[in-house]
């Protein structure tokens, strides 16, 4: 059986999607915490933090959104459509990663996982399957 085919890459991506949807519950919920792993300190003012816990909100929506995607590519789709999906989330992680680096903190907590769900994306992809 070719390793796109292994039920455990289906399991590790729900896996992805349920730490996704916890870390935008958790943004929407808890916007001072979900800044701790960015290591950015809440704004003091209270306009700043209004702000903030906006953009808060919009990112915790927009991680629900990507495990919501991966739940039903894993369940409904195929398995590329599910790795071009990992692999999309992985830019985020990523992306995000990115941002904290310009601002010179907190770029590990995301670019620790996102090399993990590319290669899992790449696993569906069959990258590895001629090995």
């Amino acid at each position: 059986m070719p390793l796109s085919h292994s039920v455990v890459l289906r399991l590790a991506a729900t896996a992805i999607a349920t730490t996704s949807v916890g870390f935008g519950v958790n943004a929407i919920l808890r916007p001072d915490h979900a800044l701790t792993f960015f290591e950015f300190h809440p704004p003091t003012s209270v306009l700043d933090k209004q702000m903030v816990d906006s953009l808060m909100a919009i990112y915790g929506v927009r991680d629900i959104f990507m495990g919501a995607a991966i739940y039903a590519a894993s369940y409904f789709g195929t398995r590329s459509t599910l790795g071009w999906i990992l692999i999309a989330a992985s830019g985020v992680a990523f992306a995000d990663g990115f941002v904290c680096w310009t601002h010179g903190q907190g770029h590990w907590n995301h670019w620790g996982y996102a090399p993990m769900i590319a290669v899992a994306g790449s696993l569906l992809l069959g990258v590895f399957d001629r090995l």
